[in-house]
């Protein structure tokens, strides 16, 4: 999560440094339409420096996965880059309308402009011609984008609409580009902070067009087919298992993959439920019914049918160097640690007495049983050598920092790696950073929200 913050602050700070250095006298400005002017450029600049770099995020780039803490971290940083470009967006809208009805209202007085110098280079000249141009794309697109945003915000929009709705910020975006272009103050290109921009544009047109040609992640796509599906009716979960082409790298357990089954619907993000080897080309997801399009994967999915993997991806994967781990799984949050434990289990029997695994205890909290699942789980966790502990709702009540402390004395020597529910997970860590664990180098979350 620092490094999300990091990023954040970061890019917004030096676009601001960067545009303070080209305006060392902005608050020089002799008269508020002076201040204006330069307010507009600034927030502007803000914003398609922010909506720059969240498009070039959403192209899923591998090589800023390990420094933010995996994808799913990637994709938070998308999601407040998005907001961060649309509260500047709406500055820039007000600094750039409000003073126009101020002034229709009679509240001040517009000063009146003095003759402007000829232009003469020829690039300035055509930036000019296309400026009415520019400012009626801008206002529309950012009426546009305000909507869009807002629905990739409402999680109660259904997935396959969010999933077509979305890919329209990438034609936004675009024009937001040329409205930039034509409409940033034009001494700004020979300044470092225009330099920066334009490279920003340049990577954030170039990922919009491979969002429009549905290109993200292509090179990283093989084709599977499901081989078997087993529903728990108590846990409301579908198990599937797909065999995956030669193409597919393998992956470390704890790390989630895109699948699609139907064009229509585009890709999902599934944790990867089962370890990996070579010999058995086979990965497993289990899902869980929780929205409209995971409740309706049991009547979709068939054995036989053809569907893309795309990955793998993130960094929940255990490999911290801590020799005793604390595992928390939360409801459909178990799936990591699913494959974790048949990772173990496989490496204990290839390479026997010299296989060191950390010393884990695991515990899964659900609100929900089903007795075969539960079994699958204990065989894992004893074919594995981990301690599991089960924690029902209703039979056995919450768990909580406490009750996980009385089971494991030493937790000051483990790290904790946590995935399930968001609430409950900045719970368990705020009580165990109170009882001094050192929760930002030893509390690792998976923060599996991609929207």
């Amino acid at each position: 999560m620092r490094n999300i913050k990091r990023a954040l602050w970061g890019i917004l700070v030096v676009l601001s440094v960067l545009w303070f250095l080209a305006e060392p006298t902005v608050y020089q400005a002799d008269n508020f339409f002076a201040l204006r002017g330069s307010m507009v450029q600034l927030s502007g600049v803000l914003a398609i420096g922010a909506m720059s770099v969240a498009m070039v995020l959403a192209l899923r780039p591998r090589w800023p996965e390990r420094w933010l803490g995996g994808l799913d971290k990637m994709y938070r940083l998308h999601k407040w880059l998005g907001i961060a470009a649309l509260v500047f967006a709406v500055l820039h809208w007000l600094w750039a309308k409000g003073p126009k009805w101020l002034g229709g209202l009679g509240f001040f007085t517009r000063p009146a402009r003095g003759e402007r110098p000829p232009i003469e280079n020829p690039v300035e000249q055509v930036f000019l011609s296309l400026r009415g141009t520019a400012e009626g794309l801008g206002e529309w697109t950012f009426y546009a984008i305000v909507v869009l945003i807002a629905l990739a915000l409402i999680k109660y929009f259904p997935y396959r609409y969010f999933y077509k709705t979305h890919r329209l910020i990438a034609v936004a975006y675009l024009v937001m580009a040329f409205h930039a272009v034509v409409l940033v103050k034009f001494a700004y290109w020979t300044t470092p902070v225009g330099i920066v921009t334009a490279l920003l544009l340049a990577a954030g047109t170039y990922a919009a067009v491979i969002v429009l040609l549905r290109r993200v992640g292509a090179a990283r796509q093989v084709e599977g087919e499901i081989v078997t599906l087993n529903y728990y009716p108590g846990v409301h979960a579908l198990e599937t298992e797909v065999a995956v082409s030669k193409e597919w790298p393998g992956h470390r357990p704890g790390q989630f993959a895109f699948a699609m089954s139907d064009r229509s619907e585009g890709a999902h993000p599934y944790t990867i439920a089962s370890g990996w080897g070579d010999s058995d080309r086979r990965i497993t997801f289990v899902t869980k019914e929780l929205g409209d399009h995971t409740g309706r994967l049991r009547e979709k999915l068939r054995v036989g049918q053809r569907v893309k993997i795309e990955g793998p991806y993130g960094c929940f994967d255990f490999d911290d160097g801590c020799p005793r781990q604390i595992w928390i799984g939360g409801g459909i949050g178990i799936t990591p640690f699913i494959a974790a434990m048949q990772h173990v289990a496989a490496e204990r029997r290839m390479r026997r007495g010299s296989y060191r695994p950390p010393e884990v205890d695991l515990f899964h909290a659900t609100s929900e049983y089903d007795e075969t699942a539960i079994a699958k789980l204990q065989a894992d966790a004893e074919a594995a050598g981990i301690r599991m502990h089960l924690f029902v709702d209703d039979r056995d009540g919450r768990l909580t920092g406490d009750r996980i402390r009385a089971i494991v004395p030493d937790w000051q020597n483990a790290s904790i790696w946590f995935c399930g529910p968001t609430g409950f997970g900045e719970a368990i860590r705020r009580d165990f950073a109170a009882q001094g664990l050192p929760v930002d180098e030893r509390f690792h979350q998976e923060l599996f929200e991609m929207r």
